[in-house]
């Protein structure tokens, strides 16, 4: 198998290198990477060192607000708006949450499907292309204008952005099972089933894991889109609001969270993929 072909792996602690990356978040993490107490300060250093950085340029050059708005106004607006924020926070977490289960189990089922019947993939394969290549954002106004504004076009919206991604990753990590051990299973007198929910589906949950890690920050991304298309509550409407306010430490303090909710959606499941195919290594 070449490099391309790999099969992204969620390593234990004390396993191979300590590379950060997509299938290594070692860095956040009691992961390989992070060996010491200079390590955790070393980072902690890189981000005073950014964050206080960026304080005093913008101090000296005197970078107006509506510009770009210094690191301090952003932590203060993040306290004192987060009490607006926060039901935002909630209506967006709705939409994700709901959109993206709806997705990922409909992902879920059509990947089984397609790697065990290949007449059916023939006939889905050009739609989920199609779904995989078109914007779902552009199709965020037509669902309003089918479902009003709402959560329905939303959550629409997030499980069509997350659906794909999940089916995509799980139908290849259902195709990468090693034959010899589908052979060995079918010479015990495996039947079809019996072979997917013992071996193809064992083996593939790094790369479901993966799927669902990506889905989800798809969703999210799709989620915030949505809201700023049309709609009077989530995180998205806060974006569109205080940009045409030009409220820029509260639009910032918004994009922070944001960031956040990424960080932590891409640590939940690498954590689980640690947990549950970290035998993959």
């Amino acid at each position: 198998m070449s490099d391309t072909d790999a099969i992204p792996e969620f390593k234990k602690a004390g396993g191979g290198a300590g590379d950060v990356g997509i299938t290594n978040m070692s860095a956040f993490t009691a992961g390989p990477g992070i060996k010491s107490m200079s390590e955790v300060f070393a980072i902690l250093l890189v981000a005073v060192v950014i964050i206080g950085g960026t304080e005093l340029l913008l101090n000296i050059f005197q970078v107006p607000q509506y510009v770009l708005p210094k690191p301090s106004e952003i932590g203060k607006a993040l306290v004192t708006e987060f009490p607006l924020i926060a039901p935002h926070l909630g209506h967006t977490l709705v939409e994700l949450i709901a959109g993206f289960a709806i997705g990922a189990s409909i992902g879920l089922i059509l990947a089984g499907v397609i790697t065990q019947f290949p007449f059916v993939e023939k006939i889905v394969t050009p739609y989920i292309l199609l779904l995989v290549t078109t914007p779902m954002l552009a199709l965020v106004p037509l669902l309003i204008l089918r479902f009003g504004f709402g959560y329905e076009p939303r959550i629409i919206a997030v499980a069509l952005a997350a659906g794909p991604m999940v089916m995509i990753n799980a139908a290849t990590g259902f195709r990468r099972v090693d034959r010899g051990k589908i052979a060995l299973a079918r010479s015990y007198g495996a039947s079809t089933l019996q072979i997917f929910w013992k071996v193809r589906a064992p083996m593939a949950l790094p790369m479901i894991f993966v799927g669902l890690m990506v889905g989800s920050i798809f969703g999210l991304l799709t989620a915030v889109g949505a809201e700023m298309v049309g709609g009077g509550f989530g995180l998205g409407n806060r974006l569109t609001s205080y940009s045409s306010m030009i409220q820029m430490p509260q639009f910032f303090a918004v994009v922070l969270i944001l960031s956040i909710l990424g960080i932590l959606i891409y640590v939940l499941f690498f954590l689980l993929g640690k947990k549950y195919a970290s035998w993959e290594a």
